[in-house]
């Protein structure tokens, strides 16, 4: 393993311990909200996913799920990230990481971009941990989407 894959190995072990954003909060008042439940039939990873908008920038994600410890860093990985983004930044980072995942390991991700959420990149070696990884990220649009149309949105 080389020294570039250590770390991103150990930048997923340390957010799936710690956990970023776990525990949904309550909506703050004069903020737009959108919430989200993902659910992984193959693995049975879980996640309800909220995000609280303030004007166009993301005031706070919040999360509380069950799963492998993939989509457990990458839904502490969002929450860390994201924060005080705005949605074209957020949608930038998602495209960032869908097309890296779906490289099947042909691609580094641009670090620039995707901060922690390169980590991911070692992930995209392995197609059945590709959902696990983009759980907390599909959550995310959607929920940001259900603010758009006032109603909570569940995919898949």
């Amino acid at each position: 393993m080389s020294g570039l894959e250590q770390m991103y190995q150990q930048i997923l072990l340390d957010h799936a311990k710690r956990r970023v954003g776990e525990g949904l909060l309550e909506a703050v008042p004069g903020h737009k909200s959108g919430e989200s439940h993902q659910h992984n039939p193959v693995c049975g990873d879980q996640i309800r996913l909220r995000v609280d908008v303030e004007g166009i920038a993301v005031h706070a994600v919040s999360w509380e799920g069950d799963g492998c410890s993939i989509s457990m860093a990458s839904a502490s990985i969002l929450a860390e990230m994201v924060r005080d983004m705005d949605r074209g930044e957020f949608l930038e980072v998602l495209t960032e990481l869908r097309v890296l995942l779906r490289s099947r390991g042909t691609r580094e991700g641009n670090e620039e971009i995707l901060g922690d959420a390169a980590a991911f990149a070692g992930v995209s070696k392995f197609p059945a941990r590709v959902k696990c990884a983009m759980l907390a990220w599909v959550a995310a649009e959607a929920a940001l989407a259900a603010i758009d149309v006032g109603t909570p949105i569940t995919l898949g």
